[in-house]
């Protein structure tokens, strides 16, 4: 048994390259929904036909209510809602293999609808002391868990970044960057072509590799794969009371004038802290004034 768990972004899906196209409740956000379903759809399709047995696909954008259940390919799952313990990479624990789907560029960054954890302030986010977005992140929260990343989709510029943080993954361009809110875009029958073909080629390839065996998932003892390592993230926001309210946080530090620091001893828990420091700055930005 292969099981894939697709981690299901809505910034670098087929045709999106405004605020309103992600923004729940919008005209254009709803016109994108299929779309976005539509990206999906292709993936679950090619990675069953390169002989994956089960895809758990998680909706990780925003309220995470954004694809339509009832146009799921139904030979998949959906992980829809909010308040999971581990955010978009929530099913990685069940997984053999993981697919970062739509997945953008950080905070700082060209790309298109750039950003890290949009609303919080940040301008800058660095790992370990190399530029740093939600797919760096995400893919160390992989890692750990012993879940290799498989196929990374978005515009050439997510995918070009993707090869500093799943070096062995393969990459779908679904668009082209030409700012951060325009993109020379490909019509969805496309998109859907090429996410099929590489899927059902990350799919197969992933059947080369070792898969974890059923009594393995049972074993209480057995909660990562691999060891894990500390991480030091580094968050730079664009004022500095941001910041000053982010050294609310345990093991958080200053780090220059904008910014704050800390050190976790395991991508989980740097995770977790980040999502911590992200919701008090958001919580301390002001409406007009930001």
């Amino acid at each position: 048994m292969t099981r894939v768990l697709v981690s299901a972004d809505m910034e670098g899906v087929t045709g999106v390259t405004c605020p309103d196209d992600v923004e729940p409740g919008t005209a254009s956000w709803a016109r994108m929904r299929p779309l976005f379903t539509g990206d999906v759809n292709a993936v679950v399709d090619g990675l069953l036909a390169g002989g994956a047995s089960d895809v758990l696909v998680n909706d990780a954008h925003y309220t995470q209510r954004n694809l339509l259940l009832e146009a799921l390919d139904p030979r998949a799952r959906l992980l829809t809602g909010r308040h999971k313990p581990l955010g978009m990479m929530a099913g990685i624990d069940l997984a053999d293999a993981v697919v970062l789907l739509g997945y953008h560029t950080g905070a700082g960054q060209q790309g298109v609808l750039s950003h890290t954890y949009l609303g919080t302030g940040l301008t800058g986010f660095r790992i370990d002391g190399e530029p740093a977005d939600e797919g760096r992140m995400n893919a160390l929260i992989a890692e750990e868990h012993g879940v290799p990343v498989i196929l990374v989709t978005g515009d050439d510029l997510t995918c070009r970044a993707a090869g500093s943080w799943a070096p062995d993954a393969l990459t779908v361009e679904v668009k082209q960057c030409v700012s951060r809110y325009a993109a020379i875009c490909l019509p969805p029958a496309r998109s859907a072509e090429l996410l099929r073909a590489g899927a059902t080629e990350a799919a197969a390839r992933l059947l080369r590799l070792p898969v974890r065996t059923p009594q393995e998932d049972t074993d209480p003892a057995r909660k990562r794969a691999a060891p894990g390592r500390p991480h030091r993230f580094e968050l730079g926001f664009h004022a500095p009371h941001l910041a000053e309210a982010v050294l609310a946080v345990p093991t958080v530090e200053p780090h220059g004038p904008r910014g704050v620091a800390f050190t976790a001893p395991d991508a989980t828990t740097a995770a977790r802290t980040f999502k911590v420091c992200t919701t008090v700055a958001g919580a301390a930005m002001e409406d007009h004034f930001d």
